[in-house]
C-alpha cells in the first residue's frame, strides 16, 4: 500500500500500488459524452451510461456504480455527463473497488474500508489535524477521523452528501451502492456538466485537492469509458477470423457463462479448481475455468497443447510485444497481462483476442467466462500468435 496525496475536504487517499497506469485513451471524452447522453430506463444497462463492463471491477461494485446514475437525476437534476466510468475511476484510486473485501447483495462491505487517523502524524501526506464528528459511528474511533469505506468519505462530508442508494432506509458510508451515489452527489455539485473536461476537473479537485490526484482517477475514468464502448453490445461478436483461427474462438465462446474456478479448466473442458487465488477464494467446489484453462481447453480444439500457466504460455508461438500496440493483434491471439510487459515470468493473465479491442477472459472468481475489453484490465503486456 502506499499513501501520498494532499488531503482535500473530502477524502485520504489509499491507493493501491500497481506497476503500470493506462494512459489516456484518445477520443475517450467523446465517447463519455455518448454514454452519458444515453437515455434514462431504470436501472438496466442502459441506464444513463450503464452499458459496458469492465474486467477488474467486482460485478457488484459496477452495479453500484450504474445504480447511482440511474438514480443521480432524482438527487442533482441538473446534473449532466455522470456514467459509471466517473465513479470507477475514483473508486479505482480511493479503494481499488473495495478489493478483497466482501460484498453482500445489499451492497454491505465487510470489513469496513478505513483510512488512517488523522491528526497531523503526516501518513497519507496529512498534516492537518481532524477533530471527531461522529464519536466514531462511521470510523470506529471518537480522537479524531478517518476517511470510510470505498469513496473514502470523511465523516463530516457524508453527513451532508450521503444518501440511501439502496432503499432500507439507512445511510451508511460502508455500503457500496450509498457511498457511490454520494460520490455522485458530490461530484455533480449544484449540476456540473462532467462531459464538460474543466468541469469534470473541477469536480475531481474538490474530491481531493490534487492536480497530480485529478490527472490519475482522469487516466482510469479514460480507461473505463473505452472500456465501455468495447464491451457493450456484444451479444453479436462480430468475429472475422477464419480456420483454425475460428475454431479457437468458437470453443471459447461456447463456454460463456461457464464459471471462472482458480485452477479450473483442461483440454478436455472445465474442471473443478482448486486453493486458493492470491485474493484467498477457492476453486475445489467449482467447475469451470480459470484464464489459462480456458486458452488451454479453446487451443486443444486444433491440437495445440498449451502450458497450464499464463506466464508459461507467453513462451509459446510468435510474441507480439506490448510496444507494438493493440492494433498488432489478430483474433485468436492470445491476450496476455503482466507487471512488466517484456518479462514473460511476469505475466499473471491471459485472454483470447475476439477482434475490436476485445477478448474472450476468464476474469477473476466471481465472474464467468465472457468478452471484455482489452482496455478492461491494467498491465497489457501484449500478445502471441499461435496459428
Amino acid at each position: 500500500m502506499k499513501a501520498k496525496r494532499k488531503l482535500g475536504c473530502l477524502a485520504v487517499l489509499l491507493l493501491v500500488s500497481v506497476v503500470c497506469c493506462a494512459a489516456p485513451v484518445s477520443g475517450a471524452l467523446s465517447a463519455l459524452s455518448a454514454l452519458a447522453a444515453q437515455p434514462e430506463q431504470g436501472t438496466d444497462d442502459n441506464a444513463g451510461g450503464g452499458e459496458g463492463t469492465s474486467a477488474d471491477i467486482p460485478d457488484r461494485m459496477l452495479a453500484a456504480y450504474k445504480n447511482a446514475v440511474s438514480k443521480i437525476g432524482g438527487e442533482v437534476s441538473k446534473c449532466r455527463g455522470l456514467t459509471w466510468p466517473v465513479l470507477a475511476g475514483v473508486a479505482r484510486i480511493e479503494s481499488h473497488h473495495a478489493q478483497g473485501k466482501n460484498i453482500a447483495a445489499n451492497g454491505d462491505i465487510s470489513p469496513r474500508i478505513l483510512g488512517p487517523l488523522l491528526n497531523g502524524s503526516w501518513v497519507g501526506g496529512n498534516t492537518t489535524v481532524f477533530n471527531d464528528t461522529d464519536n466514531g459511528r462511521w470510523d470506529g474511533t471518537a480522537t479524531g477521523e478517518r476517511a470510510v469505506g470505498p469513496f473514502q468519505f470523511m465523516p463530516a462530508t457524508w453527513n451532508g452528501s450521503g444518501r440511501d442508494g439502496n432503499g432500507d432506509g439507512q445511510r451508511n458510508p460502508h455500503n457500496a451502492d450509498d457511498a457511490a451515489l454520494g460520490a455522485a452527489v458530490y461530484l455533480c455539485g449544484n449540476g456540473r456538466n462532467l462531459t464538460d473536461r474543466s468541469q469534470l476537473r473541477k469536480a475531481l479537485f474538490q474530491y481531493n485537492r490534487s492536480t497530480e490526484y485529478g490527472n490519475e482517477v482522469l487516466q482510469w475514468i479514460d480507461t473505463y469509458t473505452e472500456a465501455a464502448r468495447t464491451s457493450s453490445g456484444t451479444s453479436g461478436t462480430g468475429v472475422s477470423a477464419t480456420g483454425r483461427a475460428k475454431k479457437v474462438i468458437d470453443a471459447a465462446l461456447k463456454m460463456r457463462g461457464t464459471p471462472y474456478s482458480w485452477g479450473g479448466g483442461t483440454a478436455k473442458g472445465p474442471s473443478r479448481g482448486s486453493c486458493c487465488s492470491p485474493s484467498g477464494k477457492s476453486g475445489t467446489g467449482i467447475n469451470g475455468f480459470d484464464c489459462s484453462g480456458l486458452t488451454t481447453y479453446a487451443f486443444a480444439q486444433v491440437g495445440i497443447s498449451l502450458p497450464r500457466t499464463a506466464a508459461a504460455q507467453a513462451g509459446k508461438g510468435k510474441r507480439i510485444p506490448a510496444s507494438a500496440g493493440q492494433q498488432a493483434l489478430r483474433p485468436g491471439d492470445l491476450v496476455f497481462y503482466g507487471y512488466v510487459a517484456t518479462q514473460n515470468s511476469s505475466i499473471h493473465h491471459v485472454g483470447i483476442y475476439l477482434g475490436g479491442g476485445r477478448m474472450i477472459n476468464a476474469a477473476r472468481p466471481g465472474t464467468v467466462v465472457r468478452i471484455d475489453a482489452l482496455s478492461s484490465m491494467p498491465d497489457y503486456a501484449g500478445g502471441a500468435r499461435l496459428l
